[in-house]
């Protein structure tokens, strides 16, 4: 692989998700919140991605989130954005929003500021959604990763994101 400017796990795992969707001929697509398009970055970073990534949605505000991808304002008011229901959610309207096959969301708080009792920073959720599957086949997930600075998380994050988009993966 080429020099990259981005961590090496990243674009090797990004190569492994783009061969095994190459593979099957699957496509995919993002929506990312504390990633800031650094999944959609690792993925586009690997020759021949385009046979697979359709598209990534970079939805950092509320507001965006609610009119790019139709996240409701009752989601987002009752459980806010960093919650299983808004991850689902964004999931959801990254598939409508593009011909991908299967979407997956991310949302979080890189810090160092914004984190709570409830959701310290370090907490991101997940979610994976498929065109055709039913909402009973939710694949979401909260995790709280060890607060290593702003880059680390959301190097954590991604890489996560990443497992989520390689065929029959459970979850992050």
């Amino acid at each position: 692989m080429t020099q990259s400017i981005l961590a090496p796990e990243l674009v090797e795992l990004a190569a492994r998700v783009v061969a095994a969707n190459r593979r099957i001929g699957r496509t995919i697509s993002v929506a990312e919140s504390c990633t800031g398009g650094l999944v959609s970055a690792a993925i586009t970073e690997i020759p021949g991605s385009s046979e697979v990534f359709e598209a990534g949605f970079v939805t950092y505000s509320n507001e965006i989130k609610s009119e790019l991808l139709k996240v409701s304002q009752d989601v987002l008011e009752t459980f806010g954005a960093v919650s299983i229901a808004t991850a689902w959610a964004m999931a959801q309207g990254a598939l409508h929003k593009s011909h991908a096959q299967v979407a997956v969301a991310i949302t979080g708080i890189a810090g160092p500021a914004g984190g709570s009792e409830q959701k310290p920073v370090g907490t991101v959720v997940f979610a994976r959604a498929e065109r055709g599957e039913s909402p009973d086949k939710v694949v979401a997930d909260m995790r709280t990763f060890e607060n290593n600075g702003r880059s680390g998380i959301r190097l954590q994050a991604a890489l996560c994101a990443l497992e989520l988009l390689l065929p029959d993966s459970d979850g992050p």
